[in-house]
């Protein structure tokens, strides 16, 4: 039980040589990381749900399970599940809230999450509170799956998913309530660049109230801060039949 938990260590936004790389971060209050069974790699073993604890690294709650070699590993708790359910995960086990198997054996339109990329890697997709992709179609290999943005992406099919939509749905309406609450979260200020002086951002400077100006907003280091900026292409993105802001994929 000791080794699922440990002190997390503080990071505050800083590199390896002690350099802010992201802003807004520090002063997070003391906290525990759960190690997360992504991977629902113990196959063909039945396990008890022996609580649905709540966890400060992640929006969606999650479950204590207990296997009968006497080994427990933490997984995210789907809605639904209850203590001294069952769970189990492989191939050939049924496609009933909780159990882990692979999309080839998942019914269409079964809602999934926790959902490979890579078999054997473990889960990466849908995984936060209240989310839910939906199995669509299966077609030479690979499962089309729609997730919550509305995106559909194929996956294959020997990757593994976990049934059911995630718990906690109405995270989203939380209210903070605060600023002491946000910097306990490892929160700090966000400065708006037009109220800073021109040597700071440079949104800065000017008399009265200033807007951006200079074409298009940019970020305090001067690289653009919408549209096309510097992020690359996924390799991944051949795989995505219809975007999220609609159309197909070319």
């Amino acid at each position: 039980m000791n080794k699922l938990k440990r002190i997390k260590k503080k990071h505050s936004g800083r590199d390896a040589s002690g350099q802010v790389v992201v802003r807004h971060q520090g002063g997070q209050h003391k906290r525990y990381f759960r190690q997360i069974d992504f991977k629902r790699n113990k196959y063909g073993i039945v396990g008890r749900v022996a609580a649905i604890e709540y966890d400060p690294n992640r929006t969606c709650d999650i479950a204590l399970i207990q296997y009968p070699d006497g080994e427990k590993r933490y997984i995210l708790a789907p809605q639904g599940l209850k203590e001294n359910d069952t769970i189990s995960s492989g191939k050939g086990v049924e496609a009933t809230l909780g159990n882990a198997l692979p999309l080839a054996e998942v019914p269409a339109g079964t809602v999934v999450h926790n959902i490979e990329l890579t078999a054997g890697k473990g889960g990466q997709m849908a995984r936060s509170a209240g989310t839910g992709a939906i199995v669509s179609s299966k077609e030479g290999g690979y499962v089309f799956v729609k997730l919550p943005s509305g995106e559909v992406r194929r996956v294959s099919d020997v990757c593994m998913a976990t049934v059911g939509q995630l718990g906690n749905v109405e995270w989203k309406n939380e209210v903070i309530g605060k600023a002491g609450r946000s910097r306990h979260m490892g929160r700090r200020p966000s400065v708006r660049g037009v109220a800073m002086n021109p040597r700071s951002h440079p949104h800065g400077g000017g008399e009265a109230k200033s807007g951006v100006g200079l074409k298009y907003p940019k970020t305090y280091a001067g690289r653009k801060a919408v549209g096309k900026t510097r992020r690359p292409k996924k390799y991944s993105n051949k795989y995505i039949v219809t975007r999220r802001k609609g159309g197909k994929h070319s």
